[in-house]
């Protein structure tokens, strides 16, 4: 019995071996890099029509792509766009690459892909109206406007309708403390972050959830001084660039790319180009959290 574990144990490793060689070669032989993104994510990815998927999460990729080509004269970029959805399918069934935007590391999602170290640190937060509920604001913005003491029936929340992008970690995580809080909140899942912050505008839903960092960017294309930007964080979360689990040699090149151009000036140009005023707290965080040479 235990010559046929070892026997296992022996052709696991090989074929871990044969795995972590396979993405570079492939990249090698066939002379391109298959880049996915998920549109819709600025200021992380997204594309305009007939155009180059670009953003944060786009350029540090793009780094790496340019890393593998050093000594690979005419490397070529095919952009892939998917759906959150079928996004780390396509990563395990290799029909991408890398898989580069607003992408949370989970341990769920790493049964099917691994990741990078982090290119973000963000966490859920909610973006509401001046004229939203008024726990749903004294909740997320700190504005008070019920004074104790208040009624112990009173149940927070009774009525909104919190929307939230289907499929995504951060309506797992409002849902689990909806039910935990025993809230008698409305979650609507919507397609797009886009959708999400028509239908607050619409009146349709009272807050709408996503990351912080992906809410910057749709609340400034709304141009809507209605809307507020709650300043807390109610998880603290990671992102990172997915790529075909197991794949060693490919996920050391990209980690090793991503720690050393933290350093360099380019990423302070980087980070100012797609958040502005936050851009050197969020050098920090990421730094932080760098691997060291």
């Amino acid at each position: 019995m235990w010559r046929l574990t070892v026997a296992v144990l022996i052709c696991s490793m090989l074929l871990c071996t044969a795995a972590a060689a396979q993405t570079l070669d492939r990249i090698t032989a066939g002379g391109t890099v298959r880049i996915g993104y998920i549109a819709g994510q600025k200021p992380f990815a997204w594309a305009e029509s007939g155009a180059d998927p670009q953003g944060y999460s786009i350029d540090l990729c793009n780094a790496v792509v340019d890393e593998i080509g050093r000594n690979l004269r005419g490397l070529r970029r095919v952009y892939v766009p998917v759906s959150l959805t079928e996004a780390f399918d396509a990563v395990a069934a290799d029909q991408i690459d890398l898989l580069c935007g607003a992408i949370s590391i989970t341990l769920e999602r790493r049964q099917k892909v691994d990741f990078s170290e982090p290119i973000f640190v963000t966490g859920m937060s909610a973006v509401l109206r001046k004229d939203s509920p008024r726990d749903l604001k004294e909740l997320f913005t700190g504005e008070r406007t019920i004074s104790p003491p208040r009624s112990p029936e009173l149940r927070p929340f009774a009525t909104s309708k919190i929307g939230v992008r289907a499929a995504s970690t951060t309506e797992v995580v409002l849902r689990e403390a909806i039910l935990q809080g025993q809230y008698g909140a409305e979650v609507v899942a919507l397609d797009s972050h886009a959708d999400g912050i028509a239908a607050l505008q619409a009146r349709a839903i009272d807050a709408y959830f996503a990351d912080r960092a992906l809410l910057i960017g749709a609340v400034v294309d709304a141009h809507d001084n209605d809307l507020v930007l709650s300043p807390r964080l109610l998880s603290h979360d990671f992102y990172g660039v997915a790529m075909k689990r197991g794949d060693a040699d490919l996920r050391l090149l990209v980690d090793r790319t991503l720690s050393a151009y933290y350093a360099m000036p380019q990423f302070s140009a980087l980070a100012s180009k797609y958040f502005g005023g936050e851009a050197d707290e969020i050098q920090a965080q990421i730094r932080a959290e760098a691997l060291p040479q």
